[in-house]
């Protein structure tokens, strides 16, 4: 008859110490993978496709400032009679999306948001002598929006001011007809924003309303 045969109390050792040793690197690779998994989702862009209420109200991208930066304007205004007792700065932004597809081919996609930004001016604080800066809080924020499967004109308006929403502008306002007139590319100011305005003369995708209207300005020795 054989005789049964015990594990040594050595052997349960090596045994329970192998086990022990996988479930360790089977826990730690499950804490690695969540610390993967919870700072992608942390890095990760926020969605930048417009988004609308219920009554077809855009609703504010919150997160624009993490968006792409194109350009600030001092004291801009496109109007003559226009005057103001302060000075002012303009920052735009625009969604990664847009931005992307705008350097690989000069226009801009369906779903771009370019975010218009006001801010006061300062002059005197903390070390600063000379010149300008940008105060703290916003005066106003205003979206520019390309979809065309919702408006008739492919782009809207939106002024939010302090809100979170906003009803569209209706196209009677004059911001529409001076796009329209004045814009280098797709109704948008690209000629004021410095590292796109190349791109789309590269692209050839400057607007013949804005080729026009440059030509007609430039001096007479700089004309063809």
């Amino acid at each position: 008859m054989q005789q049964a045969v015990y594990p040594s109390r050595g052997f349960r050792g090596i045994l329970l110490g192998m086990l022990t040793h996988k479930m360790k690197i089977a826990l730690l690779c499950g804490i690695v993978l969540c610390s993967l998994v919870t700072l992608y989702s942390k890095g990760a862009p926020a969605a930048s496709a417009p988004e609308y209420t219920s009554d077809a109200q855009l609703k504010l991208p919150e997160h624009y400032r993490e968006w792409v930066y194109l350009t600030s304007g001092f004291d801009m205004s496109y109007s003559p009679a226009m005057q103001m007792d302060h000075h002012m700065f303009d920052n735009v932004f625009v969604n990664p999306e847009g931005y992307k597809t705008f350097v690989e081919t000069g226009t801009w996609p369906d779903k771009t948001m370019l975010v218009l930004e006001s801010r006061m001016a300062q002059s005197k604080g903390s070390i600063n002598k000379a010149g300008n800066y940008q105060d703290v809080g916003t005066m106003g924020v205003e979206v520019h929006v390309k979809d065309e499967a919702r408006f008739p004109g492919k782009w809207a308006f939106f002024a939010f001011g302090d809100k979170k929403i906003a009803g569209m502008i209706p196209t009677a306002a004059d911001c529409y007809s001076c796009h329209a007139a004045h814009a280098a590319v797709d109704t948008t100011f690209v000629q004021f924003y410095p590292t796109l305005l190349p791109i789309a003369q590269a692209k050839g995708t400057l607007s013949s309303a804005y080729q026009k209207e440059t030509a007609s300005a430039a001096p007479a020795a700089n004309r063809p």
